[in-house]
């Protein structure tokens, strides 16, 4: 394969201005939380500067992501950046510290909504609820699931699906195999 044919995605501009717009966010604010001027901020946004990773741990914290959403971008055939996610090639969001893998399936965040994939491995749980502002409907796609949403406790199987609108929720895997779902969340909060 030539060179010329392989690109780096440039995304991370993108899913940042999508980010910040999605926390409601003007340039002007994520400037001053970062002490940095608006130029050099739009700058990151439209791929002109690279910020550092000490940048990129600061922006992390101010929009309220993990930090590897904002690294790992693969490189991809030029044809397929920003359309086609291959399976090798699914950007690690979140932690593992509650036994959660989770990987964004969706090319970036510049839509309205992302997908992502999540692994509950056997015995992880959620202890606190949260609440986003987000709509959010899985689909399990394998394995079986405990998740109480907004009080209400459900057990899930393959082949179930539920939303979470906007209202508290947790999960767990008290069961011996890893629960697999997709998720589709909107707005974007990776």
């Amino acid at each position: 394969m030539i060179q010329s044919d392989v690109t780096k995605t440039k995304s991370l501009g993108a899913d940042l201005r999508a980010l910040r717009k999605s926390r409601g966010l003007t340039l002007s604010d994520l400037a001053d939380a970062l002490d940095r001027s608006v130029g050099w901020i739009s700058q990151v946004e439209r791929d002109l500067s690279e910020p550092s990773v000490l940048d990129l741990k600061q922006i992390a914290k101010i929009l309220d992501v993990p930090v590897s959403i904002l690294f790992g971008q693969a490189q991809t055939p030029a044809q397929e950046a920003g359309v086609i996610v291959r399976a090798h090639a699914r950007r690690p969001i979140g932690s593992k510290e509650q036994g959660l893998v989770e990987e964004l399936l969706s090319p970036d965040l510049t839509d309205e909504f992302e997908m992502v994939h999540s692994t509950f491995d056997p015995g992880a749980l959620m202890e606190d609820a949260v609440t986003r502002p987000t709509q959010e409907v899985g689909y399990l796609v394998s394995g079986t699931l405990d998740l109480v949403i907004d009080g209400q406790a459900f057990t899930v199987k393959a082949g179930d699906s539920f939303r979470i609108k906007g209202v508290s929720y947790q999960w767990s895997n008290p069961y011996e195999k890893p629960a697999v779902a997709i998720w589709v969340i909107a707005p974007p909060v990776y």
